[in-house]
């Protein structure tokens, strides 16, 4: 009887749930492709760009920034934080009035290196006064008209925060494999939907595009207040909601300009950040694994190895979960067909998760640019 519930019933019950709860999260309703009204006066914006040795793409980056058709003042700084590859060089040559290019300081205890970079690039842009404050990654491409649209849809309801999840590459088999489903499993884990709700306390963003409103930024404490955050992103989206209405959705307006040709440089990512969303907890983390087998492996086992009403049970958990898996296939242009190696798919995140645990016990965790930056004050909640 156990085994009928492990195998068949209790992944079926879960994911009837995640089909029918959750927001709908699987439908991916929340983009930047919904029209907004425009301001009847566009604010100054100062873009916030931190980088550590980008030299393969960080003129790219730049440059769709500095062609940014926006009405308004707007300006960018970027924070080169201790590059080695001649990435501050290679930014300055774009010789642009603009641009301002800044030479890191080093790193204070206490503080991951993204985010001392960010606020060394935030307390330079305050002393325009901006309205807003727009931290974008160095590896991060943007259309023309990104900056436009970010800040309407900020004024559409004096949102203090909006972020967009920029498309990732998804070009090679790698890619093909594990990509959407980082974001499939990011969306289940932080719904849009109710990141998007006010009277929601889930808050989530994504780190390579967030235009933030400078004042509700300082009344939340500034950066400071989510200095030592490995995930830093989700940190800002928590301490912002506080201050007012935030909305994350997904984009074509914002491109990831890093491959990762490699399953070793998915795991990498993953793991960078997977411990620490586990507030570095032994017992979440085996609870964690023990929930990816029962929904992503036990559906796969009961439907080749059980029998009758079992079996029945499992087929349609992995029926359902191929069918949510859908709708992120389309955005990445991929095979449907994919949908039925989400189980795989969820057995290569879990070994990542485990991954990250073992770095982080190992003094490793967190390895962001040569740096380990993981500290046990990731599970505290801003």
């Amino acid at each position: 009887m156990i085994a009928a519930v492990i195998f068949g019933f209790l992944p079926l019950a879960i994911w009837v749930v995640l089909l029918l709860a959750r927001r709908g999260f699987w439908l991916l309703r929340e983009r930047d492709t919904q029209p907004v009204p425009l301001p009847a006066v566009w604010p100054s914006v100062v873009a916030v760009v931190p980088a550590r040795n980008e030299a393969d793409v960080i003129q790219r980056s730049l440059g769709s920034l500095l062609a940014q058709d926006y009405p308004g003042d707007f300006k960018v700084v970027l924070v080169d934080d201790q590059s080695d590859d001649g990435t501050g060089d290679l930014a300055r040559a774009l010789n642009d009035s603009r641009l301002t290019v800044l030479t890191g300081g080093a790193r204070p205890p206490g503080w991951t290196g993204k985010l001392w970079a960010m606020r060394q690039g935030a307390d330079h842009a305050a002393l325009s006064a901006p309205e807003f404050l727009w931290f974008t990654d160095a590896d991060i491409a943007h259309a023309p008209d990104n900056l436009r649209n970010l800040v309407a849809r900020a004024e559409e309801h004096s949102r203090v925060l909006v972020s967009l999840m920029a498309r990732l590459s998804c070009r090679t088999s790698a890619e093909h494999f594990l990509i959407p489903a980082f974001v499939f499993f990011f969306d289940m884990l932080f719904p849009f939907g109710a990141v998007n709700d006010p009277k929601s306390r889930v808050a989530a963003a994504a780190g390579g595009c967030m235009l933030a409103r400078r004042k509700a930024l300082d009344a939340a404490g500034g950066i400071d207040a989510i200095r030592h955050n490995i995930i830093d992103d989700c940190a800002l989206a928590r301490v912002m909601k506080k201050q007012g209405p935030i909305w994350l959705g997904l984009t074509d307006r914002a491109v990831s300009l890093r491959p990762y040709e490699r399953l070793a440089d998915i795991r990498k990512m993953v793991a960078r950040s997977a411990y620490a969303q586990l507030g570095y907890s032994p017992l979440l983390l085996l609870g964690t694994l023990a929930g990816l087998f029962v929904v992503y492996i036990a559906p796969v086992l009961g439907a080749l190895f059980a029998m009758y009403y079992v079996q029945l049970a499992a087929y349609l958990a992995w029926a359902i979960m191929a069918l949510m898996f859908q709708p992120i296939l389309r955005f990445y242009r991929l095979s449907p067909l994919w949908g039925l190696a989400l189980p795989v798919i969820g057995a290569f995140y879990a070994a990542f998760t485990l991954d990250s645990a073992l770095q982080h016990w190992s003094g490793k965790g967190g390895m962001w640019k040569g740096r380990a930056q993981a500290s046990y004050k990731e599970g505290e909640r801003a």
